[in-house]
């Protein structure tokens, strides 16, 4: 239950600080008081959107805190336990600290953390039930949502939103390999044939330009036989050959180092030249002897080089390219088949989730219909007490064949009501007045909140259009609501004000500078003249007070 709230600078307030109990507790003031202000700042620590337009003028940041006994809330303390979380001694204090550029900090406890976690922890700790709220029962989808709120079928729900998952995904990802892979099948069977063709040639790295080189050398043998012959003809077989000479000149030199010194490099350098030239005949002579000129050789060489050119244009790449892309064929088709096999393994994943989905979804759809049954009737009771004698309350249920699955299931839920004799049911958003419609929604609270109820329940002018002895009526409601759970109403009407176990009153108070909003917690006596106010508006008689005297009497009596 909600157990303090503290303001700092928000809007009219500079400072405010409220403490909440058990029970009913009515907040009256009066209309631009700032009722609503004490709503919103709870709304902010709950994590609802920040507007810098809310902080007091000429401050830089604003704060609101808001303290919870959450001690036998299991369902919030095992949210907390999975974010990490605490609530020390039962108490969780969550803080939001709003700055003028639209910047917002959230806290739970000492803990910094997003709004996102703020807005789960109060959608467990808050039910709020104001004017957006009765603007959205008009809506389809908050209408399965309430149904849904009052029936329990929780793990029905997950299954059907699991399986919808399961099927959406693999659906999407079906999507994408399709559109990535566009003719996949084709493109497959295309680069088996070119890998096919490609491996029946096998082409080696480097391969063209090691086969061109050995057939400019195959091609040009004699002339390379006949040349090296003159070479080592010239060099070292002939008589008068130039090794001969190179070493007959060094031994000449040699045998006149002896009158000068200076001769004997030039010796060294014949004597290396000799060794140099030695080496080259050396090597003339392998080459010659490794060179065999071989037609048959020739000619296989001539095909391959045809075969690998004929495989590049055919490929649209120089011959050089044959080997990497062989390569990258390779990888293409390696893709293509394991894009096959996760297609294959996809259909599967989605064929099965859509049995899954389909099998919940009709488990939920007969969920559903037994809910709605007892929701009719139940709200159909409350209305009743509501000063509404003649309404009935219907929750239809419509199983729509859908061709593909749907997140919430294949049910198309629709409020049906009727308030006068005679009427034909028809949709809510075509029948109830405003005040009609707020004695509904409360109903429907009730109602759910009695399936599932909240740490604390929020009635912003729940009562709004009505009055009198329905009035009187709807504020029992709200005081037999208050007994299960925490219960803050803001109300005009004193039929609903009197009947709270506790009373809070707005009160603006202007000065030519400023202006400022305090929430009072009213005596009884405050609460005689509070009420006599709601009666009697500016003029206030004593008549008027013993009216307002009356009614607090007479609830005290009830309660």
């Amino acid at each position: 239950m909600l157990k303090h709230l503290r303001v700092s600078n928000l809007a009219i307030v500079s400072q405010l600080e409220v403490s909440f109990q058990d029970g009913l507790t009515v907040l009256t003031g009066e209309t631009g008081a700032g009722k609503s202000i004490l709503i919103d700042a709870l709304g902010l620590a709950l994590g609802e959107r920040v507007d810098s337009g809310m902080l007091r003028s000429g401050c830089e940041s604003a704060e609101v805190s808001a303290v919870f006994d959450v001690r036998n809330h299991t369902r919030l303390l095992r949210q907390l336990a999975e974010q990490s979380l605490e609530a020390p001694e039962g108490e969780l204090l969550l803080r939001r600290v709003i700055n003028r550029d639209g910047r917002a900090r959230g806290y739970v406890n000492a803990s910094a953390t997003t709004a996102r976690i703020l807005r789960a922890l109060g959608a467990l700790l808050v039910d709020v039930c104001g004017q957006h709220g009765r603007q959205l029962l008009l809506k389809r989808d908050e209408q399965r949502a309430l149904l849904d709120e009052c029936g329990d079928y929780t793990e029905l729900l997950q299954q059907v939103g699991q399986a919808f998952a399961r099927w959406d995904n693999a659906t999407r990802a079906l999507q994408q390999l399709e559109a990535a892979g566009g003719g996949a099948a084709d493109r497959t069977a295309l680069l088996r044939y070119q890998l096919e063709e490609l491996n029946t040639l096998a082409p080696e790295a480097e391969e063209p330009a090691r086969l061109t080189e050995e057939h400019k050398r195959l091609a040009h043998a004699d002339s390379l036989l006949e040349t090296v012959a003159d070479a080592l003809q010239t060099l070292h077989e002939s008589v008068q050959s130039a090794r001969d000479h190179i070493d007959r000149v060094r031994q000449q030199l040699v045998a006149l180092e002896q009158h000068d010194p200076h001769l004997t490099e030039l010796t060294e350098l014949l004597e290396n030249a000799t060794i140099q030239l030695d080496e080259a005949i050396s090597g003339l002579r392998s080459y010659r002897d490794g060179l065999d000129p071989d037609p048959a050789r020739l000619h296989e060489v001539e095909r391959r080089l045809e075969a690998l050119h004929d495989a590049a244009r055919k490929h649209q790449v120089q011959p050089h390219e044959l080997f990497t892309h062989t390569q990258a064929l390779c990888a293409q088709l390696e893709t293509a088949q394991d894009n096959e096999a996760r297609i294959q393994t996809l259909t599967q994943e989605e064929a099965q989730a859509r049995q899954d989905y389909d099998a919940a979804a009709a488990k939920l759809d007969k969920a559903r219909r037994s809910c709605a049954e007892t929701m009719s009737a139940d709200v159909t009771n409350v209305l009743r007490t509501l000063g509404m004698a003649a309404a009935e309350f219907y929750v239809d249920v419509q199983t729509t064949p859908q061709s593909a699955p749907q997140r919430f299931g294949n049910n198309q839920i629709e409020f049906l009501v009727t308030v006068n004799p005679g009427q034909a049911m028809q949709p809510l958003r075509k029948v109830a007045s405003g005040g009609e419609l707020s004695r509904i929604s409360l109903a429907i609270r009730v109602c759910a909140t009695r399936k599932r109820p909240a740490a604390t329940m929020i009635f912003d002018e729940v009562d709004a259009g009505i009055g009198g002895a329905v009035a009187e009526i709807v504020g029992q409601r709200l005081a037999e609501l208050a007994q299960q759970q925490q219960t803050l109403c803001v109300t005009h009407l004193p039929q609903v004000a009197c009947q709270g176990a506790h009373h809070l009153h707005a009160l603006k108070t202007m000065t030519a500078a400023t202006t400022e909003t305090r929430i009072l917690e009213l005596d009884a006596t405050a609460r005689v003249t509070e009420l006599a106010r709601m009666l009697g508006g500016l003029t206030i008689s004593e008549q008027t007070r013993a009216h307002a005297r009356e009614l607090l009497a007479q609830h005290q009596t009830n309660g």
